[in-house]
């Protein structure tokens, strides 16, 4: 069974794949920019102390995305 969550409460280590970005104009330009499209599998490889940034680890790099943004991307998650 498969669950899909706002990328911000996937835990570090957990494994999901993007079902879609929400972000309209330059936000979700910069999002796609970053490898962050349907389809990309994603990972949270740390969060700062205050839980925001949130570093990922997608395409084999380690982006740093604001929580903000990370609200705007939908990822499945299976259980």
């Amino acid at each position: 069974m498969s669950q899909i969550v706002s990328l911000r409460v996937l835990q570090v280590d957990q494994l999901a794949t993007i079902a879609s970005v929400t972000a309209k104009g330059e936000m979700g330009r910069r999002i796609r920019d970053m490898g962050l499209a349907p389809g990309v599998q994603v990972s949270v490889s740390g969060r700062a102390p205050l839980y925001d940034p949130v570093a990922l680890r997608v395409l084999g790099a380690t982006i740093s995305l604001r929580n903000n943004e990370a609200d705007h991307i939908l990822v499945q998650i299976e259980e």
